[in-house]
């Protein structure tokens, strides 16, 4: 990084990395590797450096930046409308706006308030380290450029463009070969033309010139936070250069900082240290060199002897397999022989019984016979034969089974034998997913285990790939794991996904876990809070800080001016609602009932319809007279073949109650569900159609037509005591770097 404090405009890291290329300790060529940035696997274009202390380029980090913009903004909500009414969904801002995340923390576009519903578009995972990398207010203005290695990298491009040439910027067409290059000028000149432009005695042959160059630079590195002041600081805890206003008032006050001189002489020092070490000990560098090659071609004779064997092995199953198979259909080909050999012959007997045919044909020749002892002395025993065949017709029987039942090979357990087999697992555990801790929602949260808890791996592999229903055979997708869990993104709605997992210690593999189903939300999760300025009723409910949970404490004030009540009444439903409209697409999203919950109701609700029951309040009503209360009124068996602008189903008691429809069974024992843990509401706006799922296994509890025609929110509705908590939304955990310094 260039740094220049002082009136001489000397170069600090970059003087002297610059100094060992020159002095031939470090050959450029050798060095593309470490030139590579992560995201583009491309050479570094205007590096920056991350809060990780990895680089990456500019145009990197906005790409990724904008790939988490279309997630973002699915779930913003939308605060231009009055507070006394739901609001709606606002549309995605134009991408001619989008470049403002060069400029901003958050997306804060005219008419929009920064609010716990704006969605944080400066985070994104470092494709160094896969670490979630938080810009914070001042988004990529926040980073340095990393100048020494955008001027490696240069230098690395021009040794490997060695034969093209650097023209003046200056010259007159046509221009000539550039033998220098002015760093405050940022052009290239000829000797001629430098000349001109820099004659002696001015201010400009005191500037700054180099060898021939693309890459210009600022000279003084100034502060990404104050951009106006240069950096003479270096904060130690965050490890990165600061200003003095950083120190005095800004996000480094408390922590502990040095001078850019001192900060520049110590790293200096180590990293001289560190290369001096490195280079001490090239011998042995150059000597594990050479056994590792060693052990490269030992891996590679190992390798062809270990699948030589594993082929050896399976063709001995298959020659199992073979002669298993060529007994198992010789012994079904004796069987249907013999079988088909007894049909013949008696349909050879039956064919005898039809006329001119066989026996009857016989025995019409018999009649003719005019001699009484030689017809008497051959009919007697025709006789027998006619009277078994008589018999025969009265009680047919097949001469032999069709069926091959006792042919069936059963193979299930040689089946499930084959699916386990797999390498000798030498000390590791085989892990196994834990289904109660895994989860989808928006991502899918996969977490594991060692049941035997003796030999855990030091890494694991996930595995997933999509669930076909034309039973095609999908690819395994891989991702690396060094704890025991990870959240999968970009899975597709309604769909099925298979998981496993093997560990990994050293080079030794474990066998692949069992493999666990799971299933993905009907449509793209929609995230809202419960809106505590529409019609909340705060003597009634009571809302946390987070607004993703409320309980019902209705029946207090009644119970506190129970001496005046002498007859019969009943409590209110309490609507709440969420702070975020629907005008269009399919959403889905979950909640918890709490189990001791008396009466809670769960839907989807028009603006409209909302109005009319939070400006209507009833205190002292019989819900029997509410339509959509969940008592069975008999209002509901008129109205249910027609949408309505509502649907809520009723949940309490731990049981969930299916209303009545013309698909649903009129008993109302057939209608009374146990409680799932986590229920699921799926709105297709565009069809108008809501649906209520058991959402631990993405199951269709209930379905009906709903009139969308206006703003559709999400609502609710409690009475007595009770609890809803929304379903919290899966996302990965920040890299503290804390820890790390």
């Amino acid at each position: 990084m260039l740094i220049n404090m002082s009136d001489s405009g000397k170069l600090t890291e970059f003087g002297y990395v610059m100094d060992l290329l020159a002095k031939g300790k470090v050959t450029i060529k050798n060095i593309e590797r470490e030139l590579i940035c992560p995201a583009c696997k491309e050479l570094f274009t205007h590096p920056l450096i991350l809060p990780c202390q990895h680089s990456i380029c500019h145009k990197c980090v906005k790409e990724l930046l904008l790939l988490t913009l279309d997630d973002s903004f699915n779930d913003v909500a939308s605060e231009s409308s009055c507070q006394s009414s739901p609001r709606l969904r606002v549309q995605s801002p134009s991408m001619d706006k989008i470049d403002r995340i060069n400029r901003a923390g958050m997306i804060n576009y005219s008419g929009w308030k920064r609010s716990s519903l704006t969605p944080r578009t400066t985070t994104f995972p470092c494709p160094g380290c896969e670490h979630d990398i938080d810009l914070g207010e001042r988004g990529i203005n926040g980073l340095f450029r990393n100048f020494t290695l955008e001027t490696i990298v240069e230098r690395y491009r021009q040794a490997a463009r060695a034969a093209t040439a650097i023209m003046c910027d200056l010259c007159k067409p046509p221009p000539q070969e550039s033998t220098k290059s002015c760093m405050d000028c940022s052009a290239s000149y000829c000797n001629e033309c430098f000349k001109i432009y820099h004659p002696w005695g001015t201010v400009k042959a005191q500037h700054e010139y180099v060898g021939p160059t693309t890459n210009f630079r600022p000279k003084i590195l100034m502060c990404p936070e104050h951009e106006m002041e240069r950096v003479n600081m270096y904060c130690e805890l965050c490890r990165r250069p600061v200003c003095h206003l950083c120190k005095l008032g800004g996000n480094h006050s408390n922590h502990r900082v040095t001078t850019i001189s001192s900060a520049y002489k110590t790293l200096k020092e180590k990293l001289s240290k560190d290369i001096d070490y490195l280079i001490g000990k090239e011998g042995q560098v150059r000597s594990q060199i050479s056994e590792l090659n060693l052990l490269m071609k030992e891996t590679e004779c190992n390798g062809e002897r270990a699948k030589e064997e594993a082929a050896s092995h399976f063709n001995k199953l298959f020659e199992v397999l073979e002669e298993k198979k060529s007994s198992i259909i010789k012994a079904i080909d004796v069987s249907k022989k013999l079988r088909l050999d007894k049909f013949q012959t008696q349909m050879e007997e039956y064919q005898g019984l039809l006329e001119n045919n066989g026996l009857v044909g016989y025995a019409q020749e018999v009649l003719k016979e005019t001699d009484q002892s030689c017809f008497v002395q051959t009919a007697k025993q025709l006789h027998l034969r006619i009277q078994k065949a008589t018999e025969s017709l009265k009680t047919f029987r097949p001469a032999a089974q069709t069926s091959f039942e006792d042919y069936v090979v059963d193979a299930s357990k040689q089946e499930e034998l084959l699916g386990e087999l797999a390498f000798f697992s030498n000390g590791v555990d085989i892990p196994e997913i834990n289904e109660e801790q895994s989860k989808i929602y928006n991502k899918a949260l996969i977490s594991w285990h060692h049941p035997e808890k003796k030999n855990k791996a030091d890494s694991y592999i996930l595995e997933y790939r999509k669930i076909s229903r034309e039973e095609e055979m999908l690819t395994w997708s891989e991702t690396e794991v060094y704890g025991t869990s990870k959240v999968i993104s970009d899975l597709e709605s309604n769909s099925s996904y298979a998981f496993r997992v093997r560990g990994y210690k050293g080079s030794v593999c474990s066998p692949c876990s069992r493999e666990v189903i799971l299933h993905t939300p009907p449509a793209p999760v929609f995230s809202f809070l419960f809106d505590e300025k529409c019609g909340y009723n705060n003597e009634h409910l009571l809302l946390n800080l987070k607004r993703d949970r409320v309980d019902s404490r209705a029946g207090f004030s009644l119970l506190l001016a129970a001496e005046r009540v002498q007859v019969g009444c009943y409590t209110s439903l309490d609507y709440i609602i969420g702070d975020t409209g629907i005008t269009k697409g399919k959403h889905f999203w979950a909640l918890r009932v709490e189990p001791y919950s008396y009466m809670v109701k769960v839907g989807v609700a028009s603006n409209d319809k909302l109005q009319e029951w939070l400006h209507n309040p009833r205190d002292i009503s019989s819900p029997r007279y509410e339509q959509d209360s969940g008592h069975d009124s008999g209002s509901e068996d008129t109205c249910f073949d027609s949408a309505q602008p509502f649907t809520l189903v009723t949940i309490g008691m731990k049981k969930f109650f299916v209303p009545k429809s013309p698909t649903s069974s009129s008993e109302p024992e057939n209608r009374v569900l146990p409680m799932p843990t986590c229920i699921g509401i799926f709105l297709d706006y565009d069809k108008g159609k809501v649906g209520f799922y058991d959402a631990d296994h993405m199951k269709c509890l209930y379905e009906r037509q709903v009139d969308c025609s206006g703003t559709m929110y999400p609502a609710f509705a409690l009475m007595g005591s009770g609890g809803i908590q929304l379903e919290e939304t899966i996302t990965a955990k920040y890299l503290e770097y804390q820890n790390d310094m």
